[in-house]
C-alpha cells in the first residue's frame, strides 16, 4: 500500500518561471501553459475556541457550528472545482478573517497551540484535504500565519516552534507550496519574525526544512529584494487594484528587481473579478505570464462557507477559467 502510494502521489514542481506537475508543464496547450491558477479557500479547516463568537458561523440549518461538516463540504466540492480547471487553492492553519474584512479578530482559529504545536484536530482536518488534493492532481498553498491570529502563540521561539512543526508534518506530501504568512506588511501581526525586516528568515527556514516557499505582502505592493533573494516563488496580493494595467506593472516590478531569477510569480489573492470583460485583473496577469488567484470574500472565507460553484460571481470565474484551460480543437 505505500508503494501504490507513492506511485499515484502528485508533485508540484518549479522549473524556471514554470509550474510543473508530475514533471510537466501545467495546462499543456493552451496559453495558461505553466501557471499555477488558484482560489482562495483559506478557511477549510476553520475553527473557533472563542466561545463567545463561536456561534456567529453557525449553520442556518442546525443553529451550530461544526468543523467536521465544513472539511467534508470542502472535501465534497472539490472534484468539481479540479473539473472546472481548477489546479491550486490556498488554504491556512490560521484562516483568515471570517467577515471578510475585519479591524479586530476576537476569535480564536489556529492550529497552532501557543507553544508552537500542532492542534491534532485541526491537522487530521487538514490531512483529508490534501489526501483529497494528492488524488486529484492539485496544488496546496498551505499558509502558516494570519495576522490578528499569530498572537495565539506566545513568543518567538514558539513561533519557530510552529514553522518547524508545521513544516515536518507537511513533508509527506509533494503537492505543497508554502505561504509562511499572509500579507507581512499589515500591522496587527505581533510577532516581529512575522514582520517584513525577518521574513527572508522564515522564508529560508521553511526551505531548511524540504518545502517550497514564499511569503506574501497587502494587496498592491510588491515584495522586497530580500523576500525575492530567499523565495522558490514570488506571491502578489491583488486586492486594492482596481486598474487592471497595475497588475502587469506589479509583475514588471518584481521581475526587474535585482534578486529576481526565473521564478513563477503567482497572484493568490485578488477580490477583482468583471470575468465578462475582455480586459480584467485576471486576463492582465495571464498576459504578464503569472498566475492569478480568485478571492471571493463573501462566497468562500465567511463562515459557514458553501463551497460550490453556487452564485452568480463563482460561476463566472469557473466558467472563464474552464474555457481558458480546455487546449484548442485538434486541427482537421
Amino acid at each position: 500500500m505505500g508503494l501504490l502510494l507513492l506511485l499515484v502521489a502528485t508533485a508540484v514542481g518549479i522549473t524556471g518561471d514554470t509550474f510543473t506537475i508530475d514533471g510537466r508543464p501545467t495546462y499543456p496547450g493552451t496559453k495558461l501553459e505553466g501557471l499555477l491558477m488558484n482560489s482562495r479557500m483559506v478557511q477549510g479547516i476553520f475553527d473557533d475556541a472563542n466561545p463567545e463568537t463561536r456561534g456567529r458561523w453557525a449553520y442556518k440549518d442546525t443553529g451550530k457550528w461544526d468543523p467536521e461538516r465544513n472539511t467534508r463540504e470542502f472535501i465534497a466540492a472539490m472534484p468539481e472545482w479540479r473539473k472546472h480547471g481548477l489546479l491550486g487553492f490556498t488554504i491556512n492553519l490560521q484562516g483568515g478573517s471570517p467577515e471578510g474584512y475585519s479591524k479586530s479578530q476576537p476569535w480564536r482559529n489556529s492550529a497552532f497551540a501557543p507553544d508552537g504545536s500542532l492542534r491534532p484536530d485541526h491537522m487530521a482536518r487538514l490531512k483529508r484535504i490534501l489526501d483529497r488534493a494528492d488524488q486529484l492532481g492539485m496544488v496546496a498553498i498551505v499558509g502558516y500565519f494570519y495576522f490578528g491570529q499569530d498572537q495565539e502563540l506566545r513568543d518567538e521561539a514558539a513561533v519557530k516552534r510552529g514553522i518547524e512543526n508545521a513544516s515536518r508534518w507537511l513533508r509527506r506530501y509533494k503537492n505543497v507550496l508554502v505561504e509562511v504568512a499572509n500579507e507581512i506588511n499589515i500591522k496587527s501581526y505581533d510577532h516581529e519574525i512575522l514582520k517584513p525586516p525577518r521574513a527572508a528568515e522564515t522564508i529560508k527556514l521553511v526551505r531548511s526544512l524540504g518545502l517550497r516557499a514564499g511569503t506574501s505582502y497587502g494587496g498592491g505592493r510588491v515584495p522586497d529584494d530580500a523576500v525575492v533573494a530567499a523565495s522558490d516563488f514570488i506571491l502578489i496580493h491583488g486586492n486594492g487594484v482596481k486598474d487592471p494595467s497595475r497588475i502587469a506593472k506589479m509583475v514588471a516590478e518584481t521581475r526587474a528587481m535585482p534578486s529576481y531569477r526565473p521564478m513563477p510569480i503567482l497572484f493568490n489573492e485578488d477580490d477583482h473579478f468583471d470575468f465578462d470583460k475582455p480586459v480584467n485583473n485576471m486576463s492582465k496577469a495571464i498576459e504578464a505570464r503569472a498566475s492569478w488567484g480568485y478571492f471571493d470574500p463573501e462566497g468562500y472565507q465567511c463562515p459557514p462557507v458553501s463551497w460550490g460553484i453556487d452564485t452568480d460571481r463563482k460561476r463566472a470565474f469557473f466558467t472563464k477559467l474552464r474555457e481558458l484551460t480546455s487546449p484548442p480543437p485538434a486541427p482537421r
